[in-house]
């Protein structure tokens, strides 16, 4: 029977054997809990096996004391003798479970805290890769954002520029071509010819043309004609340059074109006034120094004829001197007419009764029949300051221009205008006839320039007709084209009122 003595140390031993597995059961519940929670943290996975380790040895310890002191109390402590080397090694089996456990999460927690290390610093690596990414994707939008704005700002450029922007080829192939080029070159569609060499009036100006940009890389304000529509001409400036292409694109010219036809016809016609004024001093000594023997001709010749039946031979010749003598008097008389640079006889006349009886006039000794006149009035326009005859002059001289060059069928057409300003008086008159050939429309007011055949004109109508209106301090131009017709437009200045407006 078990000394009384020793229960105290036997509960003990016993309860705390007992209190050993329930403490080590609970702390293995307690890091299970723990793993799941947080199954990547090794600290919880190393608390878990020496859990497991420390509830194994619990075990064996507890079962060994347990078994101890029940072979003690039944009196079988022989038993216990026996068995009590296999308990030790249990224990130090359990004991060295605990301790492998402990050495191999040793190394384990250095090749952790390692991969800890790295995922931090991978960590930052992505924060700082993601920020990089932030602010690309912000500069990209920037610079998107500017590109946009800038190919938005030339796009405006090219399209509403007033002057011809072109891009082609190294060898003049069209790839793009501005509104004001289609418009210039009179193709309101985007069909245009594949080379812009078949622009050109003449062929050696764009070999002029290529030659400069090969040799120097660009050309500047060159004048060139350039063909516009079927059969137009127009005179423009051109400058261009090479640019070499990006990425491997092959190179590309570009072209600045200005139409200057307007400038080029103005400074023909300060050439031709400048021509004709020289003309007009010579026209004008050799008018006199020819008037005087045609005189003394044309008197003698009728003193001849008063001696001389009416119809022997001699009289038939001597009319015939007398004819062509006064014929040439007609011409020295135009001629003086163009070179007299005295002041017309001008008094307010109404411009529109002035062309209506020109028109009466060419209509009664004319054949017009098979020719429509039409006349269309501006009533606003008043009268103006000019010399009637002299104005008549001018207008009977372009309706016949008119009547020849349309023919026996056409249209003919006096039109009036007034400017907005009021200050200028315009009148046109226009025809449907054969046209002038734009290289003799810088010659059409020269003296004794004629398109017709010999013997049907004497080429000084209209350089007459020039110093007229010249004379009213006004202005003459044409507008024509071959096949097309042509429009003759007379400017006159409006006298002011005497309120002064």
């Amino acid at each position: 029977m078990m000394n009384v003595t020793f229960l105290p140390i036997w509960i003990v031993d016993v309860g705390g054997a007992v209190l050993m597995i329930m403490l080590s059961f609970m702390c293995v519940r307690y890091a299970v809990r723990l793993r799941r929670r947080d199954p990547q943290n090794i600290i919880w996975a190393y608390l878990l096996w020496v859990s497991v380790a420390l509830a194994l040895f619990a075990i064996s310890r507890s079962v060994g004391h347990i078994l101890k002191q029940l072979l003690i109390i039944s009196g079988q402590q022989q038993q216990w003798e026996t068995l009590k080397p296999f308990s030790g090694a249990i224990n130090s089996f359990a004991f060295m479970m605990v301790a492998a456990v402990t050495l191999f999460f040793e190394r384990t927690w250095t090749l952790y805290q390692s991969i800890a290390q790295g995922r931090q610093a991978l960590q930052v690596a992505h924060g700082q890769l993601l920020h990089l990414n932030q602010n690309l994707e912000n500069r990209v939008e920037e610079r998107t954002r500017a590109l946009a704005l800038s190919e938005h700002k030339y796009r405006r450029i090219f399209e509403d520029s007033k002057d011809m922007i072109l891009l082609t080829r190294a060898d003049g192939r069209i790839l793009d071509i501005n509104p004001a080029g289609k418009t210039m070159l009179a193709y309101a569609d985007m069909q245009v010819p594949a080379n812009f060499a078949t622009y050109f009036m003449h062929a050696a100006e764009w070999q002029t043309v290529m030659g400069a940009i090969a040799r120097y890389g660009f050309i500047s304000s060159a004048e060139v004609d350039l063909k516009t529509g079927e059969s137009g001409r127009k005179r423009v400036l051109l400058s261009g340059s090479m640019t070499g292409g990006a990425d491997g694109e092959p190179d590309s010219m570009h072209f600045l074109v200005k139409d200057i036809e307007q400038q080029h016809m103005m400074r023909e016609q300060m050439v031709q006034a400048d021509k004709l004024a020289s003309i007009g001093e010579l026209s004008s000594g050799i008018a006199h120094e020819i008037n005087n023997p045609l005189g003394i001709i044309l008197g003698y010749t009728q003193l001849l004829l008063r001696n001389e039946e009416k119809d022997s031979a001699r009289a038939a010749d001597l009319k015939t001197i007398e004819k062509q003598v006064r014929h040439c008097k007609s011409i020295v008389g135009d001629l003086l007419n163009f070179a007299r640079t005295s002041a017309p006889k001008k008094e307010m006349c109404d411009i529109h009764i002035i062309i209506d009886d020109v028109l009466h006039f060419i209509q009664q000794h004319s054949k017009l029949e098979g020719i429509r006149i039409e006349t269309q009035y501006d009533r606003k326009m008043g009268p103006l300051l000019v010399d009637e005859k002299k104005i008549k002059q001018v207008f009977i001289n372009l309706l016949m221009n008119a009547q020849y060059a349309v023919g026996t069928k056409g249209t003919i057409g006096i039109d009036t205008e007034l400017t907005s300003d009021g200050r200028r008086a315009l009148i046109r008159v226009r025809d449907s006839g054969r046209g002038i050939d734009i290289k003799d429309q810088a010659r059409i007011f020269d003296p004794f320039f004629t398109t017709k055949p010999t013997g049907q004109g004497t080429g000084l109508g209209l350089s007459v007709s020039y110093g007229i209106i010249k004379n009213h301090g006004g202005d003459i131009r044409v507008d024509s084209s071959p096949g097309q017709g042509a429009v003759f437009t007379l400017t006159f200045p409006v006298p002011a009122a005497p309120n002064g407006r």
